[in-house]
């Protein structure tokens, strides 16, 4: 598939084969590919819940409108996004730091100008937080349904369901926001998959205000 391909053919599909499984193979080389992601200061604010065994996609169903989808798809993902990606001390951050300083692209005697950044840029309020958490974690998800279609594979974001029922669910820590579920897997060939929804125009798109 050529990019073009790709970004035309993706579809938010609802109905998927719940007898056709999505090799670890294949969702792994999904991953790989979606984790090249544009990310402030390379902070990689993202991390992954995947859920195959039937009885946790359940257990997730009940708090996301009870969609059928959710069951159905061989894989479903909580994609979580960490509001404290950007704070001292936050294990991927070290790394990161760490990374720069091993590749010369920073010198050890910055960092208290890397951790001011960061938290200017990143930290400096909840909303900041959630803001800088959720926008680099959308990279991520979208990169992750780019790649999974270039596989032959198709998904479905979801923004429908109960946040705090699923953070509680599944133990998750306060620190992540949930900005969305995606089912991952292969679209059932005897249902009838739905046109294209229109798209906003160049001239719809492009705006000022001054």
């Amino acid at each position: 598939m050529t990019f073009k391909e790709v970004l035309y053919s993706r579809r938010a599909v609802n109905f998927f084969d719940p007898d056709k499984d999505v090799p670890d193979l294949l969702l792994n080389k999904m991953i790989e590919m979606a984790a090249q992601a544009p990310s402030g200061f390379n902070i990689q604010p993202w991390s992954l819940i995947v859920l195959k065994e039937q009885a946790d996609k359940l257990r997730l169903q009940q708090h996301a409108w009870n969609q059928q989808k959710v069951s159905d798809a061989p894989i479903t993902l909580i994609v979580l996004a960490d509001t404290e990606a950007s704070k001292p001390g936050n294990p991927f951050l070290e790394k990161n730091f760490r990374e720069m300083v091993n590749s010369g692209a920073m010198a050890e005697e910055q960092r208290e100008w890397f951790d001011g950044v960061c938290e200017s840029l990143y930290g400096a309020s909840e909303a900041r937080k959630v803001a800088f958490a959720c926008k680099n974690t959308g990279f991520f998800a979208m990169s992750l349904m780019l790649a999974a279609k270039s596989l032959g594979l198709d998904t479905h974001p979801m923004d429908g369901f109960d946040i705090d029922a699923v953070r509680e669910e599944f133990e998750i820590p306060a620190n992540y926001w949930i900005p969305l579920l995606i089912s991952v897997g292969y679209f059932k060939s005897d249902q009838t998959l739905t046109p294209p929804k229109w798209r906003k125009t160049i001239d719809e798109i492009i705006v000022r205000f001054d």
